[in-house]
Formats: C-alpha cells, sequence, structure tokens
C-alpha cells in the first residue's frame, strides 16, 4: 500500500509536469552553481591553459521530501589542444521519480581568438545526442481504478541528434557568454489518441556573465548572472554574489527571480582540487511541500606535464 501511495505521488508530479509541457515548452535542467558548470552551458567555454585537463561534476537533487523530485548530474572534462583550440566532452542526467530519464552526451570544441592585449573570444560547437527513456511499469494513476492516462500506456525509448553554439568573450577580470547549447527541437512523447504532443525539447539560449572586484589581497568580489530564455516559459534569470578569501575559501548568496534564493559555499582543497556546496529555499507555494534543494559539485584540474603545479586562472576562479 506504501508502494502504491508513492507511485500516486509521482504520478501527480509527472501529470502536473506533463501537462505543464502542453502550454509552456520543457526547460532544461537546473544549476545553482552554474559559474562552475560552464561548459555544459556553453560549448565555447575555455581556458586557454595548455598542459592543463580540467574535470568537473555536479550533482543536484531538487525539492527534498517530494516523491519523484528532479535529481541531475552532469560531468564535463576540456583541455586546449594549442593556444587556439579548446576541445572537451560534457554529459547530463535528469531523472524524474526513475520514471523519466534522459542523457545527453556531447563533444565539444571551442576555437579561441586575441582581441586585445588581455582579452580573448572563443567560438563554440557542441555535438552530440540526447537519450529519452520512460518506464512506466507499474505505474498507477488512481487507487482501485483500472484507468489511466494513456500518455502513461507505453514505455519510451528513444535517441535524439542535436547541436549547440555559442560564443564566449573573457578576461582575467570578467567574462560575458551566449549561447544556446539545443539548437534542435524535438518530441520526447508523440500525440497518441487524439492527444496532442507533450514532453517537446524546445530551444533554449543562454546568456552569462561575471566580474571580479579586487577589494584587496585577501579578498575578492565575485558577482555572476544566468539568463536562461525558452519559448513558452518565462524569463529565468539567476544573479549571484560570492566572495572569495584568501584564494581559497568562496562563500556567496543568490536569488533566482520568481523561484528562490540560495547559499553557495566552495573551498580549495589542493592547487588543483576545488569542492563546493549550495542550497537552495524555494519561495514560490512548492516550497511548503519541500525542504530545499542540494548541489555539490567537485572540481579537478590535471597538469599533464606537471610543469605548472595546479591551475587557478580560468573566469570561474579568477
Amino acid at each position: 500500500m506504501k508502494k502504491l501511495n508513492i507511485y500516486h505521488k509521482i504520478a501527480a508530479l509527472l501529470s502536473l509536469t506533463l501537462m505543464s509541457l502542453q502550454g509552456f515548452a520543457q526547460q532544461d535542467p537546473l544549476f545553482t552553481q552554474y559559474m562552475y558548470n560552464m561548459s555544459v552551458i556553453n560549448p565555447a567555454y575555455a581556458t586557454t591553459e595548455q598542459g592543463i585537463l580540467n574535470l568537473g561534476g555536479l550533482y543536484r537533487t531538487q525539492w527534498v521530501g517530494v516523491e519523484g523530485a528532479p535529481k541531475t548530474g552532469s560531468f564535463f572534462a576540456h583541455t586546449p589542444i594549442n593556444e587556439k583550440i579548446e576541445i572537451g566532452i560534457s554529459f547530463t542526467n535528469d531523472n524524474i521519480g526513475d520514471i523519466v530519464n534522459e542523457n545527453n552526451v556531447y563533444a565539444d570544441f571551442a576555437y579561441v581568438l586575441p582581441v586585445g592585449i588581455e582579452s580573448k573570444i572563443s567560438f563554440g560547437l557542441k555535438a552530440g545526442l540526447t537519450f529519452f527513456d520512460t518506464i512506466f511499469n507499474g505505474f498507477v494513476l488512481q487507487s482501485g481504478n483500472t484507468t489511466t492516462d494513456i500518455a502513461f500506456n507505453e514505455n519510451i525509448s528513444e535517441v535524439f541528434p542535436n547541436l549547440g553554439i555559442g560564443t564566449f568573450f573573457f578576461t582575467d577580470h570578467y567574462y560575458l557568454g551566449i549561447s544556446v547549447p539545443n539548437m534542435l527541437s524535438t518530441k520526447h512523447l508523440e500525440s497518441e489518441s487524439g492527444v496532442k504532443a507533450t514532453g517537446v525539447q524546445s530551444v533554449h539560449y543562454f546568456f552569462t556573465g561575471g566580474y571580479v572586484f579586487d577589494i584587496n589581497s585577501k579578498l575578492k568580489l565575485k558577482p555572476a548572472f544566468m539568463s536562461k530564455a525558452v519559448k513558452g516559459a518565462p524569463l529565468a534569470l539567476d544573479i549571484t554574489a560570492n566572495a572569495l578569501i584568501n584564494k581559497k575559501l568562496e562563500a556567496g548568496l543568490g536569488y533566482r527571480f520568481g523561484d528562490g534564493i540560495n547559499a553557495l559555499v566552495n573551498f580549495k582543497i589542493t592547487s588543483g582540487l576545488r569542492i563546493g556546496y549550495a542550497y537552495d529555499y524555494t519561495t514560490t507555494n512548492l516550497g511548503v511541500f519541500n525542504s530545499g534543494s542540494h548541489e555539490i559539485f567537485i572540481l579537478f584540474d590535471i597538469d599533464l606535464f606537471g610543469f605548472k603545479g595546479g591551475y587557478d586562472r580560468s573566469p570561474r576562479f579568477f
């Protein structure tokens, strides 16, 4: 009986999600620590530090306490191969209640050009596949009633190709990026028995930026923002302000308009290792039903040739 109640809760969450997708385009996975996950958002993101392999992973559990709430994981790896070319891979998994599972696997390419004494601009291309799967086995929408929504009648397993583009302008003190990580629109759930298609993966547009203010030799202030737009959904805007202390401890606060507030902290363990955590508090009506969202990340920079002893100058760190 308890297991059945869990199915009911997940079904309700999925039903609300899928119904909302009929009127609003599906949003890409949400990240609070977007400035440490830039490769997933923008294929043009580049460090231009030759000989350094940048690795990163992030895991987010959304709306803790809500049955079937989304969980998202991402991984990236990239490195320059010369002064102008940077290559990498990125992976994202988005899971809703172990029922809906989406995996995105991409190869990234960035071409970097100097545009001044201290500034550079890069142009990026992302190409890969989206693996979309649903498992509706044992799914019951109403207790004691065999009638179910026909949208949940059959399991789905589909593979979609996709492309992304982006540009990234950066110096040692600030960066600006514009990207479209998914240029091809796809339908995850086709129409059936007169029901219109839902689960449409629409084109998303990202605009990101950040700046570092050198307060003194031990303190830096690092404001950043990310704006996300998609047809049929409200504009999403995140604003974050972090303080970097002694080049090791970083902490700050953020605000996601119309959604919630968040707190972020990360620590530089070694010259090439940094870990971080973020907590989101939901300010909408949904906040009554959950205890917030949690997000952790780990960044690891490998000096491939052992010459530089760690790397700490990418736009994420300044």
